[in-house]
């Protein structure tokens, strides 16, 4: 079997077990479980935010978000990255990986920002969509270039708060814009109970 048979069938394999692996693995343990119905356009700006943003990096770039309260300059971040070097980085396009779902190098740096979209929410709401984030970091321990890469981590927060996603295989800037064209730059995000 060639190098390329065995990478294509190895993708198919892992993109097979992550399917099975991370829906219950994301489950929600709370019976109080919210989703946004679709965003109401609104100019009026909430007290907290999730800014979902995009940066230059050696390779592809990269995309996260920052979140927290409007009022504070202190900011939260989350993100999926492989944890360690350029091996780690490489070694993630043909297998599972460590992450890491912090900070990492140049997201709080405004000269290497590409595109950013910032969502307001109500208290509740940030609540809600704050502790779905943690739970999200919480349960992403591997980072994978083909599957559970940085677009698919932050299209999950932005598919909680209700928000139409991009394909995860967008380069980071054009997701990030794609993400405020789908969603007509919508300001204010409502959740519902589902």
């Amino acid at each position: 079997m060639s190098n390329q048979a065995k990478r294509s069938s190895l993708s198919w394999l892992a993109a097979a077990m992550f399917a099975v692996l991370l829906p219950s693995s994301m489950a929600v343990a709370s019976d109080n479980d919210t989703r946004a119905a679709s965003p109401r356009a609104t100019s009026a700006k909430g007290p907290y935010y999730v800014d979902f943003r995009a940066r230059t990096a050696a390779s592809w770039g990269h995309v996260f978000v920052w979140y927290g309260k409007t009022s504070e300059r202190a900011v939260e971040v989350a993100g999926l990255t492989p944890k360690g070097d350029t091996l780690s980085y490489m070694l993630g396009y043909i297998t599972w990986v460590p992450s890491e779902t912090g900070a990492s190098y140049g997201d709080l740096d405004p000269e290497y920002l590409t595109a950013h979209y910032k969502v307001y929410l109500s208290e509740a709401d940030a609540k809600k969509v704050f502790a779905y984030i943690k739970q999200l970091q919480a349960n992403s321990p591997v980072w994978s270039a083909e599957i559970s890469n940085c677009t698919s981590f932050i299209g999950s927060i932005a598919d909680f708060m209700g928000l139409k996603t991009p394909n995860r295989w967008t380069r980071p800037e054009e997701y990030v814009n794609s993400l405020k064209a789908m969603n007509g730059g919508v300001q204010m995000v409502h959740l519902t109970e589902r």
